[in-house]
């Protein structure tokens, strides 16, 4: 083995762990994999980004943008909608129809975009034939896989495996050359799917219908809303009254989200934070009632004024000081809970200067200015820690007589007592929600005449200890107000009130090519930019409805949304979300369908017939669609998946380096040395059977560059046609079936059909069978040795 054959077989290897570990994004290891090849000299630099410019990489993403203006035209909708109207009752006849439909499609049109395309559709004859998701969508995922394998254009694998043939100087495949075998495994695969599904498909539970109270009632039934759905009554005398929403801390201090509000016989739906609270509101909310009961068990907290003298702020180990912000600190323009500041210095705020006025209330949201001074309270050590932080220019420490300058301290010092019978009483601080929920800073504990400043935050409260706090007299009397709500369970009459005329709910799942795909409903402002309420989201067999905020969200996810029926009408056509349940129907460009149609069979005809390659025609064909306003510029840029994109450009160097280096001759005959002496046909099985089985944890496109080498090398060493081993690894590659991560039409469908990781095993594992013996039947027939 030389030093670069070493060399490249480690950056594979690292490649792989990066590839199964998902710890960096797939496109990022690929551009990694490009850059390591560049640096050690393996190949030139012209060499390393020669896959941008590769005819197959031009074909894939030009593709993209045919297939979304085919999609955007409605020439796809209509062909979809139109054939199913035949699938009948008969749950066999079902499948067939809706896999042989999603697979002609994905002929002509990248099959994600079709299983998107046919998603809600499919959901829709689930509905109208009492028929469960589970039985529909699965099958309507891998009828778009096997469509992929029936033309050159169908999957990017088939392009990438042409593409080799051509660089190393063979014949390679033509438009049409995948037909015969794609369509008889296509067919074979269908019918074993339609068939068997009694016995294979599991059974998820009928559809759901959001068009009427009982769908309301189902769907709260799905998501398991029901115990976490429940009214909160304002009492004649609370002190929540006059507040906000937002100032009732319902959500910051108990997870709480107010779904509704009904007052005098009227319901108010999704109200704005800054509604007003009553007497005698009752308040539809979700989240955690066990929250409440919490609270309540604090017991009734009186505050007792002090003056803040040496003993309350200052001790032989803890210290006041003033900082003031520098002008360059980074900390400028953010507020306190950006810096996080009380766990970034292990120290207290207790005011801040701006501008010469004082600020001692909503200290959290106060955005920090040049100049401003800060009074806070730390630990020595910690005080001597911020004495040399860059972030303040001026550094002070206070005396007993600065502090008592400060009238506004004693505004916010008070103790409160442990009685024995409260929550409180053998909580940890950093458990008891004080700070977190009601920003009460625990600064003093008394307990048995020993006085303990700044406790740590696993200190333990015990009963009859005296707790001075920092903080807000006003927030005791909003835990009271919070401690006297009276919960009250909804009954199925009064869940009805989630559907009116105006209001509706609805089920949405992310769009193969959204943007948001890891960002949390925070990070997005999901509320607030849509105007819409998320309920609950269901990951695999999973539902989550509480602390939704702060979720990251996954494709497959499915969302619980609910809110106007003009705001979901919005949010349906956002390029984000794909709509579960149809609030209104979509519109297409359909005066633009006869062209679209025209521009793909202009760009599929000159292939045909040899006239130009299918990267110029593609090309062409995009641009086409553009002019001739079928999508807009900005809608092409969006439908190309650039993470696919920059995959296969950035491992496209890596297949040229094992072929380079000899790497693909040392794979080789390791393949050689095992299964050669059984003949070619064993060889060929031997590459099919690797290549399907690495396409649950390596993305099909960076895996038949990296076979392609090898494939090739060992057809030389046995003396044989390479188009047969090469078309039965690009069969392998795009039999995605097995697992739910091997392609994105398995994840799109995994959270709407309610499956699990074992149902893609128990279903893509016979079915991956069924394609590798009619593969190994039809290779010999059609692409002899």
């Amino acid at each position: 083995m030389t030093a670069e054959i070493a060399i490249v077989l480690s950056i594979l290897f690292v490649a792989l762990i990066l590839f199964v570990t998902e710890k960096v994004r797939m496109d990022v290891t690929a551009l990694l994999v490009l850059a390591a090849l560049a640096l050690t000299g393996v190949l030139q630099p012209r060499e390393a980004v020669s896959g941008f410019s590769n005819p197959a990489v031009i074909t894939v993403w030009a593709m993209f943008i045919l297939s979304e203006g085919l999609a955007n035209t409605g020439v796809a909708n209509i062909i979809g909608r139109y054939v199913l109207r035949f699938t009948g009752k008969t749950e066999s006849r079902m499948i067939f129809v809706i896999m042989l439909t999603s697979g002609s499609l994905s002929a002509v049109m990248n099959n994600i975009g079709v299983a998107a395309l046919m998603l809600p559709v499919v959901l829709k004859v689930a509905r109208e034939t009492d028929t469960s998701p589970s039985k529909l969508l699965m099958p309507l995922a891998y009828g778009s896989l096997l469509g992929g394998l029936t033309t050159l254009i169908g999957t990017p694998p088939n392009l990438l495996i042409s593409d080799a043939l051509k660089q190393n100087g063979l014949e390679p495949f033509g438009l049409f050359d995948f037909t015969p075998i794609g369509a008889i495994v296509m067919v074979g695969g269908i019918a074993f799917v339609a068939f068997a599904s009694r016995l294979i498909l599991p059974d998820h539970g009928k559809p759901i219908s959001t068009s009427d109270r009982k769908g309301a009632q189902s769907l709260f039934c799905q998501y398991e809303l029901g115990e976490r759905t429940f009214f909160l009554k304002l009492g004649p005398n609370s002190t929540l009254a006059g507040r906000s929403l937002t100032e009732s801390q319902l959500g910051k201090a108990l997870g709480f989200r107010v779904i509704a509000l009904q007052r005098d016989g009227e319901t108010i739906f999704a109200p704005e934070p800054h509604s007003k609270l009553h007497y005698g509101d009752r308040l539809l909310t979700q989240g955690q009632a066990e929250r409440l009961a919490e609270l309540r068990g604090w017991q009734e907290l009186t505050p007792e004024d002090i003056s803040p003298d040496a003993s309350t702020l200052l001790s032989k180990d803890v210290s006041v000081a003033e900082a003031t912000i520098a002008p360059d600190s980074p900390l400028l323009g953010k507020t306190i809970k950006e810096i996080d500041f009380r766990n970034r210095y292990d120290a207290t705020i207790l005011l801040i200067r701006h501008a010469g006025e004082i600020k001692a209330r909503h200290l959290a949201r106060q955005i920090l200015s040049e100049g401003d001074k800060i009074l806070l309270q730390g630990k020595d050590s910690s005080i001597a820690q911020l004495r040399e932080d860059s972030n303040f220019s001026r550094f002070e420490l206070a005396t007993e007589e600065d502090i008592a300058r400060y009238a506004s301290i004693a505004e916010r010092l008070f103790e409160i007592s442990i009685s024995p019978e409260s929550w409180l009483a053998g909580k940890a601080i950093k458990d008891s929600q004080l700070r977190q929920s009601f920003d009460l800073h625990v600064l003093k504990i008394q307990r048995q005449g020993v006085d303990m400043l700044l406790p740590e935050p696993q200190e333990i409260l015990q009963a009859n200890d005296r707790i001075t706090l920092h903080g807000r007299r006003e927030d005791l009397q909003l835990i009271r107000g919070l401690q006297k709500l009276e919960i009250q369970y909804p009954d199925e009459e009064e869940t009805g009130i989630l559907e009116s005329d105006q209001v509706s709910l609805a089920e949405a799942t992310l769009s193969p090519k959204s943007k948001i795909v890891g960002q949390t409903p925070a990070d997005i402002q999901f509320s607030e930019r849509y105007g819409l309420q998320l309920l609950g989201i269901q990951r695999a067999d999973r539902s989550y409805r509480s602390r939704l905020g702060k979720m990251p969200l996954e494709f497959g996810d499915s969302f619980l949304i609910m809110g106007p029926k003009e705001k979901l009408g919005l949010l349906e056509k956002d390029p984000d979300f794909i709509f579960l349940s149809q609030v209104e129907t979509k519109t297409y460009q359909t005066s633009k369908s006869i062209i679209a149609t025209g521009i793909m069979l202009a760009v599929l005809i000159p292939v045909f017939f040899g006239w130009y390659p299918i990267a110029i025609t593609a090309v062409t064909g995009a641009a086409l669609m553009v002019l001739f306003g079928c999508l807009k510029m900005e809608e092409a840029y969006r439908a190309i998946e650039w993470k696919s994109v920059f995959l296969i450009a950035g491992m496209l160097p890596l297949g040229t380096a094992i072929e380079k280096t000899g790497a693909a001759e040392l794979l080789a005959s390791g393949i050689m040395s095992t299964v050669g002496g059984y003949g070619p046909w064993s060889v060929i099985a031997s590459l099919y059977i690797i290549t399907a089985i690495a396409t649950t944890i390596i993305p099909t496109s960076a895996l038949v560059v990296l076979m392609a080498p090898i494939v090739l090398k060992s057809c030389a060493d046995l003396g044989i046609s390479p188009q047969s081993g090469m078309m039965a690894v690009a069969l392998a590659a795009s039999a995605s079936f097995t697992s739910p991560i091997s392609h994105p039409a398995n994840i799109l469908v995994m959270g709407p059909g309610g499956y699990r990781f074992v149902d893609y095993i128990k279903v893509g594992a016979p079915l991956a069978i069924v394609v590798f013996i009619i593969a190994m039947l039809t290779l010999p027939v059609f692409w002899p040795l």
